[in-house]
């Protein structure tokens, strides 16, 4: 049995040139904006993700402190704001789906 592929939720901190670049490889990504979650709290956010299956992928520390609180999530990749650039994250983001399972992700915390 094959494992379902990585989908990704950027949150409205991380630039839409990412969910971009992520597409065109064929990276099913939805970002803040097209969901209706701007401004939403973060366990908005949370939920949202869990219920879809998808990795967020965020700028914001308060992510880590949930998943330390044993908040459940289908994933979270961290990324320091300006700790790397744009292409970075993309082929960050890209590698991670290449080698990596929604059922790996769960409840984990990849540091980009």
């Amino acid at each position: 049995m094959a494992s379902e592929r990585l989908r990704f939720h950027l949150d409205e901190h991380i630039a839409h040139s990412v969910a971009t670049a992520l597409r065109r490889y064929g990276i099913d990504v939805s970002t803040t904006t097209e969901v209706g979650l701007r401004q939403a709290d973060d366990l908005a956010h949370l939920a949202f993700t869990r219920r879809e299956g998808r990795v967020i992928v965020t700028h914001d520390a308060d992510f880590l402190r949930y998943h330390a609180q044993g908040v459940e999530h289908a994933g979270i990749a961290y990324c320091k704001k300006d700790a790397r650039t744009t292409g970075q994250m993309i082929e960050i983001l890209r590698l991670m789906y290449e080698i990596m399972t929604i059922e790996e992700m769960k409840n984990t915390v990849e540091y980009l």
